[in-house]
């Protein structure tokens, strides 16, 4: 694929744009959920954008992946086409934005894990301990937040699993992305799955018609055409710019921003706890990948490429 041309503040930007367009997610199904069945968000939000998917890759006339490009898309599309959108769905119709957004911090540790596993690399110590303390600060939140050390919630469950769900797909198809391309990736993944996210937002319809707010539903026409499509446009570009590890990072804010949306938008209260628990899970996801990345900068290893991707 040929480089695109810039320069680190280019990429910054580019990727910049995309972090601040995915980090609108949380906030925007939270208010989605008001009126809509998650199920229908969920799927909804895929088939629209696989529809501008489909497009994109007619016009450009992209080549069809090949051999064993197939089930790595549907690993892909396993991760961040259903799993993602589905868990948040229906976590956050009880979880405050705020709330998730913290669980969701833990998501570019986690797909870093996911890339050591996959390319089986041997990073420092310090990565796997910066990981696992962001992961048990992530649970320790939610469970302060539930009531009680002891109490987690089974939204907060399905938050967990959403973060491992966009983990290994990000990380499978960042790897796919250097053959294939990056939103080229994201495309076929979407197209790929489309005829079973037709009949699951179908079904949902069906069986609980939607009957939104215009504002449940211009949150649901976000969610589809910028957090599912066109967000990765930018995103990507900004990686393909590069440096991509460098670009990669800019991801570590996402968090701060659904934080402070959640505020001005959904007027959810900032409590110390949320601020606390938001800042010590992404200063320990920001440690663990730039260890990562700075282990990479000595030997010739795997990028992190689209390890910490959003949706």
């Amino acid at each position: 694929m040929p480089t695109l041309r810039g320069g680190l503040l280019g990429g910054l930007l580019w990727g910049l744009l995309g972090v601040l367009a995915f980090s609108f997610t949380v906030v925007f199904t939270r208010i989605a959920v008001g009126g809509l069945s998650p199920l229908f968000i969920g799927s909804g939000r895929a088939v629209i954008a696989a529809v501008l998917a489909a497009i994109a890759l007619t016009v450009t006339r992209q080549r069809l992946p090949r051999g064993t490009q197939w089930l790595r898309l549907l690993i892909v599309a396993g991760g961040v086409v259903i799993g993602f959108p589905l868990f948040t769905s229906f976590a956050l119709q009880t979880a405050p934005a705020s709330h998730g957004a913290v669980v969701i911090a833990l998501l570019p540790a986690a797909t870093a894990v996911m890339v050591v596993i996959r390319t089986r690399e041997r990073p420092p110590r310090v990565f796997w301990i910066m990981a696992i303390v962001g992961a048990v600060a992530a649970v320790f939140f939610a469970s302060l937040q539930g009531g009680g050390i002891n109490e987690l919630r089974w939204s907060d469950l399905l938050l967990f699993l959403a973060v491992v769900a966009a983990a290994v797909g990000y990380a499978e198809g960042g790897l796919l992305a250097r053959e294939l391309g990056p939103w080229q990736t994201v495309s076929w993944a979407l197209v790929m799955v489309s005829p079973i996210m037709l009949i699951l937002a179908i079904a949902s319809a069906a069986a609980q018609p939607p009957t939104g707010t215009l504002a449940e539903w211009a949150s649901f026409g976000y969610l589809a055409v910028v957090s599912m499509f066109l967000g990765f446009f930018a995103w990507y570009r900004g990686l393909a710019i590069g440096p991509m590890a460098q670009v990669s990072q800019v991801q570590l804010v996402q968090p701060v921003f659904s934080i402070i949306w959640a505020a001005l938008i959904l007027h959810e209260q900032l409590t110390w706890a949320t601020i606390a628990g938001g800042l010590v899970v992404v200063l320990c996801a920001g440690i663990a990948v730039r260890t990562r990345l700075r282990r990479q900068a000595l030997p010739p290893a795997p990028s992190l490429s689209a390890a910490v991707d959003s949706p």
